[in-house]
């Protein structure tokens, strides 16, 4: 079997050992459970919250993401709308913003746990 990507898994929210297991438990898009993850990974049993309060760093990433749909949204309104009135970046914003909070949320976590949780790639890695 070919190994995956690092970025392929990131996308697919694969877990960062393996890169086989899921680490939420539901669709983004089913809102009333996407923010549900598993505690562990179904494949390798990688804890995720590697240490106490890891995804409150997630935050941070999450706001990053959104002030970049902030700008990509202002600009493109300027260039393509010919500078519409103020209520309408804000109504543009806000709708993106609200409809992409799953994925927001997600990717955020997501980040997290393969770039600052200290997780490394083993693909030899096997359930006990």
């Amino acid at each position: 079997m070919a190994e995956p990507k690092q970025l392929g898994a990131i996308l697919a929210c694969k877990c960062p050992r393996c890169r086989q297991g899921e680490v939420f438990t539901h669709a983004a898009f089913n809102l009333r459970k996407f923010d549900h993850m598993h505690k562990t990974c179904p494949v390798c049993n990688l804890y995720y919250e590697t240490e106490v309060g890891l995804f409150w760093g997630s935050m941070y990433i999450s706001y990053g993401l959104s002030v970049g749909i902030v700008v990509v949204v202002g600009v493109l309104l300027y260039f393509l709308a010919n500078d519409p009135p103020t209520w309408v970046y804000l109504s543009a914003v806000a709708t993106i913003v609200l409809f992409t909070t799953p994925l927001l949320f997600r990717y955020a976590r997501i980040l997290m746990l393969y770039f600052f949780a200290g997780v490394k790639y083993k693909p030899t890695y096997s359930k006990r």
